[in-house]
């Protein structure tokens, strides 16, 4: 990431919307941001099925699911926030990795320039590449400041996005098994 020429750009936003980037309150600014984007688009860099790559035979084939899985991110078409939780199932044909693992996953992706539907066709996809299971079903609820501090400003309205693959999607038991789990409490 080139730090020098975030910052540079920086200052001259500063400068277009008619601030003085010398004034002691901004001084520091692009710096600061530029750090802050360092962390905030890490995941450009980053290969999600390394992460992926650490798991065992377990002989495991029933469904396992990490729900309310907290994230982080930024529209790309505003570089404003969303964020929200992401819930995984998936049934492994025998090889599982450890649950931080596809917490991790869901990190790297979300520290990325993002849109919400190809963030839940993402996780799905590198899972599927990842562990090669039975199936996969990914589900996010994610609020994006874009609709809450701009635009429409409706506060408190979630976006949900699904990914299903494998028997997610041709088994209907299965995959109403999963929503039923992540769901559990949560109105539609």
């Amino acid at each position: 990431m080139d730090q020098e020429k975030i910052q540079a750009a920086l200052h001259d936003i500063l400068v277009a919307i008619g601030e003085d980037p010398s004034r002691e309150g901004l001084v520091g600014t692009p710096r600061r941001v530029s750090e802050m984007y360092a962390d905030l688009f890490a995941g450009v860099e980053q290969d999600p099925l390394e992460v992926l790559s650490v798991g065992f035979e377990e002989g495991h084939q029933e469904m396992v699911v990490i729900k309310d899985i907290p994230f982080y991110s930024m529209c790309e078409h505003h570089l404003l926030p969303f964020f929200g939780v992401v819930h995984i199932g998936y049934i492994p044909n025998g090889r599982v990795v450890g649950i931080s693992k596809l917490a991790r996953v869901v990190e790297i992706f979300a520290r990325r320039p993002q849109l919400q539907e190809r963030l839940t066709t993402q996780i799905a996809n590198s899972i599927v590449e990842g562990l090669e299971p039975k199936g996969v079903a990914v589900v996010i609820e994610a609020e994006h400041m874009c609709m809450i501090m701009r635009g429409v400003e409706k506060a408190g309205s979630k976006v949900m996005t699904s990914a299903n693959r494998g028997v997610f999607r041709s088994n209907s038991i299965t995959r109403s098994e999963f929503f039923s789990l992540v769901l559990k409490g949560k109105s539609l």
